[in-house]
């Protein structure tokens, strides 16, 4: 399982997440530090990425040189707080196509619900990276899986910013063949599900819904 997780451990991500958890953060601030953090991440999660050489001409003379190769990149947020992460990939990767996953939290049993889902077409042939800023139990980033999969994904890279130690385990159990990227793995879970240290609900700080 450790073959396929990767822990950031850049310095920049590491400051950013620290100031991503001050209470004292504000709603623009947060939003901000969740962008940047999700394109430090995006660096290393598409360091992967295929190419292909073309031919090239510039000022001076005609070259050959590398480009990314396939079909357009699929970013996947998990709804809502994955918003939040979407437009640090795209800095990355401008012509990414975007899907969304929309999954609730029963609030008394932590079960997932889908309510929503809207993928690229041909998202068999692309990759994929599904962005969540927080994993918790793991059951939300499990389900997200596992729709795209039944819709034909097999190239799946899942990032989130924080996670605790149970959703990790969870979602390698369910899904080995995947790579998932966290920006700092938190202690454990508390008896209501949220992740300790942590840094609140991400998608209440994020759209300022507190």
């Amino acid at each position: 399982m450790e073959m396929s997780v990767l822990y950031m451990t850049h310095p920049l991500i590491k400051h950013k997440i620290t100031i991503l958890r001050k209470e004292t953060t504000t709603t623009g601030e947060f939003r901000k530090l969740i962008e940047e953090i999700a394109m430090l991440m995006g660096y290393e999660a598409l360091s992967d990425l295929p190419t292909e050489e073309i031919s090239v001409k510039t000022p001076i003379e005609e070259t050959v040189q590398p480009v990314i190769a396939g079909k357009k990149l699929a970013v996947v947020p998990v709804l809502r707080a994955g918003l939040g992460m979407v437009n640090g990939i795209l800095a990355l990767v401008p012509t990414a196509k975007v899907g969304h996953i929309g999954l609730y939290r029963d609030p008394v049993t932590h079960e997932p619900h889908e309510y929503y889902c809207k993928l690229p077409e041909k998202i068999d042939q692309r990759q994929i990276v599904v962005v969540d800023p927080m994993l918790a139990t793991g059951g939300s980033a499990v389900a997200a899986v596992d729709y795209i999969k039944q819709h034909g994904g097999k190239r799946i890279k899942f990032m989130s910013i924080i996670a605790a130690p149970e959703g990790v385990s969870e979602l390698m159990k369910a899904h080995p063949d995947i790579q998932l990227y966290v920006g700092c793995l938190d202690r454990c879970l508390n008896k209501d599900a949220y992740i300790c240290p942590g840094l609140g609900d991400a998608g209440d700080r994020i759209f300022g819904t507190l």
